[in-house]
């Protein structure tokens, strides 16, 4: 199944914030800790060219901090770009960001010339929460789920920086297509865009290979099921996520698992790594190479036939 949300809203976002860019000194890209990767928007390396850009890895406290490390590595190879991990009950690193500013920006005195800088981000990974911390007062509406802020709007914030807030979008195809999975499970993305059951059973399947312990003691395991569909029936069993005949609701028992990962409860995890996204890029790549050489073929036989047929 593939999972793909990108409502008019959002495309409208993406044409604001092209607009806006070249007037833009800095970049705040807001990530999931959780999902660096797949939290990523194409898109922003697209439009923000040579600006510097500071990639903000929120949730940090629900993420693995191993993993995070390797992520900050990872990000920050890349030319012009900080990488900052933060959560909400940390609110002086959150205050950090504003010194990055400065180091981004060796050239600018910004007690003399200010700095515009541009926040961005997916749905939901705590955008509006992160602002309000920084500016030190409620500005920016925040909510629970995906896709509260719908416009743009600017704040002055400390140390002469000028900040607009942008609403969260996604990019219109989702790939590969495991990032849509990972959205969806860290609820970056409308329930009513994807099956619970569905991105439950994918979740198990990673859990279960990188998170064994973590389960068996949530859920009280004596022994550790071998794949996802087994650990969603003890799920259930075990929370009485029964249907008539003695069959678990796999609906009723994936809104538990899932809702156990997104508030922590089965401790701090990571979805990905940067080596386990490499693999599956290229995995991507090659799908997308195959479907495409198909398509050619079938499209020359096509003209073929046409060719013959007007004879």
């Amino acid at each position: 199944m593939s999972i793909n949300w990108f409502p008019g809203h959002m495309h409208k976002a993406r044409k604001e914030i092209a607009e806006v860019m070249p007037q833009v000194d800095i970049i705040i890209e807001m990530l999931d800790a959780r999902i660096p990767y797949s939290s990523e928007n194409p898109l922003v390396s697209q439009l923000r060219k040579d600006t510097p850009c500071i990639k903000v890895l929120n949730k940090a406290d629900l993420a693995d901090p191993s993993r995070t490390d390797l992520w900050v590595k990872h990000l920050e190879q890349e030319r012009g770009i900080r990488a900052l991990p933060t959560n909400q009950q940390e609110p002086q690193a959150i205050k950090r960001l504003l010194d990055l500013c400065e180091q981004l920006l060796p050239e600018r005195n910004l007690a003399l010339k200010g700095a515009r800088a541009m926040i961005m981000g997916i749905p939901n990974v705590g955008k509006s929460t992160f602002i309000n911390i920084l500016a030190g007062r409620t500005i920016a509406k925040t909510g629970n789920e995906a896709g509260v802020t719908k416009s743009q709007q600017r704040i002055k914030l400390e140390q002469n920086v000028v900040l607009t807030d942008t609403p969260g979008f996604l990019w219109p195809k989702l790939s590969p297509a495991s990032c849509g999975y990972r959205l969806a499970i860290t609820g970056a993305i409308k329930d009513t865009a994807f099956d619970y059951a569905d991105i439950a059973l994918f979740a198990a399947d990673f859990l279960l290979e990188h998170y064994p312990e973590a389960l068996q003691q949530r859920y009280a395991l004596d022994e550790l099921p071998q794949q996802g569909l087994e650990l969603m029936d003890c799920i259930g069993a075990k929370r009485g996520c029964m249907r008539k005949g003695g069959v678990v609701d796999l609906q009723k028992a994936g809104t538990i698992l899932i809702g156990d990962l997104r508030t922590g409860q089965l401790g701090p995890l990571t979805l990905e790594t940067p080596d386990m996204i490499t693999g599956e890029c290229l995995q991507a790549e090659q799908e997308a190479a195959a479907k495409a050489k198909e398509k050619a073929e079938r499209e020359k036989i096509r003209q073929q036939r046409a060719k013959k047929k007007y004879r």
